[in-house]
């Protein structure tokens, strides 16, 4: 799977995530930290699932 099909299919789960935080009422501010983390852990999962492996 390639990295940019795997950050898109994150993006969008992140973006379901923020939406329902948002109508349960969570603060703004909390929203925002919560979702620096998540992209975090998206962005080194990726990294880790779509590297090419070593031919050794």
């Amino acid at each position: 799977m390639s990295f940019a099909l795997y950050m898109v299919g994150f993006l969008l789960f992140l973006g379901g995530v923020i939406w329902a935080a948002v109508v349960a009422g969570v603060p703004h501010l909390y929203i925002g930290i919560g979702t620096m983390i998540l992209l975090g852990i998206g962005i080194f999962s990726a990294v880790g699932r779509t590297r090419s492996k070593d031919p050794s």
